[in-house]
Formats: C-alpha cells, structure tokens, sequence
C-alpha cells in the first residue's frame, strides 16, 4: 500500500531533500507541498534540480486537505511547529525536523528561553535518533527529528556513555559543519565572499543549543549529569558535519564497543581501527561514518562521526523514522550511495 505524506515547509533545504529523497521511495506518494512564502509555484520554479519530478504545486499549509494523508513532514523553521503540530488531526503521524519537540518542558524553557504552546505534545514526542529510539518509534504519533551537529556527536558517544568506556568528567568535541546547515534564508554572514576561505566557530561558550540535546540524553544514559564541552565551527562546504570527539579511555575497547553496536545496523559503517573517515564519504547519503585512533598518551582516545547534515543529519533521519511509523521497511528510499567526488 502506498502511503500519503505531505511536506510542510518545503521551500527549504530539508524540503527539497525530503523530495529527492521520496521521489525514489518505492511505497511514499507526495500528496501536497506547503511553502507560505512561494505558495503558487512549483517546486521546478524554486528547486529547478527537481523538475522532472510530477510533484503537486506549492500552497499554504491552510489549503491542505489532511484527509487521506498518512503523515506529515515538518520542515519548519524554529518555533513555528509547535503550534502548528497542536492544531493538526490526531490521526495524522507527524516527523517534525525542528526543534520545537527535541526537549522536555524544563529543558526547552532553559535554552529556548519561553514557555512552549503544546508541552502535552513534547511530553509525547519520541526522540527521533533512529538507531537507539527505534521501538518507540515505530508506536509513535509524533516524532521529534534531532539536531544534525547532536546526531552526529551522539552517534560516537552514546555506546561509550552506557557501556561506561570513558570518563564521563572530560569529554571534549570539536564539530565542523558544512553551510547549508544555517538554513536557505538570506543571511549577511552567510553570504559567499563572508564564509569561503575561512574557518569560523558559532554559539561557543557552551551557548549552541544544541547542548540541550547532549544534557538531555547523556545525562538520561549515565543516570547523573553529564556536561561535555563542545565547540561547532562552520567551514566553507555546502553539507556535511565531522565531529571530533576526545575521551579518556582504551581505544581498543573503545573501538570494539562501537564496532559491536553498531555491526546490525544498516547505516552506520565503523571503519577499522587506526582509520578515519572524512565528509566526502558520506556525501548525499543516510550513512554514517565513524572512527577511532589512539592517541600517544595512553588512555586518550579520539572518536570521529561524520554524516551528511541534510541527509542523515535531517531529512533522510526523518524518513528512516517516517517509514518504521507507517510499518514500511526501514531502508526504503534511503539506500542511495554517496556521492563522490
């Protein structure tokens, strides 16, 4: 049976990867495609690279008839979801790939600063890291999409936090992240002759609230909090985030533990030790990539993640949890290679 889904918010990055994604999901039809400001265009008009696609036009989300979609894609921009998603039909699933649901009540107020409009619906949300929330997620109704930098650190720590592998006292992550990951609107810093040929780190000092997400599960998965110091530099690449994690552990066991977790899992690839993967590899894809090296002190460990921010990092994330919450098998779609060079 083919399933329905409409794409709100598809003017976007996410959007549009959401839509070549889809276009080659053997069991998902696009039944609608909101986008308020370029509500009347077609999707050929504002993504010409998806012109051969027969997509629906583009409308404002009021015009949709939700009767007969199976799910709804939220690609929205940040605060605005939340009291969209409240006022949307029960029995439409929901994947939003914001941050309106990533946080409890308390920890959404710290870091955002305001008191959510629907704190009944973030108490339903299931966090949507696939690879560790997955039967929950195949029950849920609403499922909350993660930060693309938080994917992509928890992807290389988690294991090590529950199995207890590193000093949880001295964890220190340095993140690279490719451009696109700001978003498509206009902005003055994010213009070309302001971002190429440079290196430049953004919302440090503990301030990126992506930090929430860190507290949040870290602290859940050691049962005491966890505080990591994390540092995120934006370099002059259209997508892709590399993380760079430093612990305190064996590298061997280190290793071992990932390798072990991560052996059934059809997309994330650990690599033999000793070697590193790099953003290239991972490009246009729903794989993750992550390495380990031991360090010429003993017991200092380096773990590298890296994965595509609007691929794995979001849409196709979002895609991988949209098919376990319509029963559809969990690689379709998403089996694409990376893209190289």
């Amino acid at each position: 049976m083919t399933a329905n889904v409409a794409i709100l918010g598809a003017s976007g990055y996410t959007g549009a990867e959401l839509v070549r994604l889809i276009a080659t999901h053997p069991d998902m039809r696009i039944a609608a495609l909101t986008a308020d400001r370029k509500a009347g265009q077609s999707m050929a008009q504002v993504f010409p690279h998806l012109r051969h696609l027969d997509l629906p036009q583009l409308t404002t989300i009021d015009q949709v008839d939700f009767a007969g979609i199976d799910l709804a894609f939220v690609a929205l921009p940040h605060g605005l979801s939340q009291a969209l998603v409240k006022d949307l039909p029960r029995t439409l699933r929901v994947v939003d790939l914001g941050a309106d649901f990533r946080l409890t009540p308390e920890g959404y107020r710290s870091w955002y600063g305001a008191d959510h409009v629907a704190p009944e619906l973030q108490q339903e949300a299931v966090y949507g890291l696939t690879e560790f929330y997955r039967d929950r997620i195949r029950g849920a109704r609403l499922v909350a999409g993660t930060g693309c930098n938080a994917a992509t650190v928890q992807f290389a720590l988690r294991p090590l936090i529950e199995a207890r592998l590193i000093d949880l006292d001295d964890i220190v992550c340095d993140l690279k992240n490719g451009i696109s990951g700001a978003g498509r609107s206009l902005k003055e810093n994010m213009l070309f002759a302001e971002r190429s040929e440079d290196v430049a780190g953004y919302s440090q000092g503990g301030k990126h609230r992506h930090l929430g997400e860190f507290d949040q599960e870290f602290s859940a998965l050691a049962g005491r909090e966890v505080r990591i110091l994390f540092t995120p530099h934006l370099i002059p690449v259209n997508r892709g985030i590399l993380a760079s994690c430093y612990v305190k552990g064996d590298p061997q066991a280190i290793h071992a533990a990932l390798a072990a977790r991560y052996a059934p899992e059809p997309f994330c690839v650990v690599l033999p030790y000793g070697e590193l993967p790099a953003m290239s590899h991972v490009q246009g894809s729903n794989f993750v990539h992550l390495g380990v090296v031991g360090d010429r002190v003993a017991g200092r460990t380096l773990v590298v993640s890296t994965l595509d921010n609007l691929n794995k990092g979001s849409s196709g994330q979002a895609m991988q949890n949209a098919n376990l919450m319509l029963g559809l098998p969990e690689t379709a779609g998403l089996m694409l290679a990376p893209i190289f060079p």
